[in-house]
């Protein structure tokens, strides 16, 4: 199986190359990275070439000019960049356990996407970590994190044990989550309808359900930081909600503006 690590990035070098840095440091590298960049500046752009050359995978940037918030279109073309079996998707400003990579990987099982979660930082804890420009495993009782401690500790034992909690619907978490290529593929990717933040993950994971996909949670494993960021807000949410139900509602699984337009024929 090759796996292929896809990373959306815009304008926070800072945050990049600390995500970067906690890739390099991975028990399983991925057999390739992706950066789909939402229209980044040259910093960006320079963290990235910076890494390239001292990374062990293949590093490939795929850059789209700033029209505003377009993750969706980033994220397909991205894919369509890659070769991977599989693919493990974050966002590049989540810091990695050393594991992750190779808990997602053990997880693959075909007709089922994952779900990750997450462990939000502090302001202050972001900004010394970025400063550093150094990955490290946060501790339990660590005073850098905001939210979710309780997820904050890999116990692998108890996430081989215990780590199928299917779950048939439910938002995605689209800063940690993984899936076949084919199945992906086969609903056309990403809606590019969608423009804002918020819904496309969630779109995407009840297509790929509406098709059989099963899913479910990993626990106590494929464990992220998130590094702190100002919440955006998108006055065009309960648009994008209504979209997608209407359109789920009268049964287009495949999306009209997808993937397959940057596919080679």
């Amino acid at each position: 199986m090759k796996v292929t690590l896809l990373i959306s990035t815009y304008n926070r070098p800072d945050a990049l190359n600390v995500v970067l840095d906690s890739v390099s440091r991975q028990t399983r590298m991925p057999d390739e990275i992706v950066v789909c960049d939402d229209g980044s500046g040259p910093d960006t752009a320079a963290v990235i070439e910076r890494w390239r050359k001292r990374m062990s995978a293949p590093l490939i940037h795929v850059w789209q000019p700033d029209e505003g918030f377009r993750l969706a279109a980033s994220r397909n073309k991205g894919i369509a960049a890659s070769t991977g079996d599989y693919i493990i998707q974050i966002d590049g400003d989540v810091m990695l356990d050393r594991h992750f990579v190779a808990d997602h990987s053990r997880k693959a099982v075909p007709g089922f996407y994952i779900k990750g979660s997450r462990v939000r930082l502090t302001p202050d804890g972001t900004d010394e970590i970025c400063a550093g420009g150094k990955s490290f495993k946060v501790p339990f009782f660590s005073r850098k994190v905001l939210k979710d401690r309780m997820k904050n500790f890999r116990c692998a034992p108890l996430g081989i044990l215990y780590g199928c909690r299917y779950r048939t619907k439910g938002n995605a978490i689209g800063c940690n989550m993984s899936f076949w290529r084919d199945d992906f593929l086969r609903v056309n990717g990403y809606d590019e309808e969608f423009v804002g933040w918020g819904v496309e993950d969630t779109d995407l994971c009840m297509r790929l359900e509406a098709t059989g996909i099963r899913t479910f949670k990993l626990f106590r494993m494929g464990l992220c930081w998130h590094l702190w960021h100002r919440e955006s807000s998108n006055p065009h949410l309960a648009e994008a909600y209504r979209y997608m139900n209407q359109r789920l509602a009268s049964g287009h699984i495949r999306t009209d503006k997808g993937i397959d337009q940057y596919l080679k024929k």
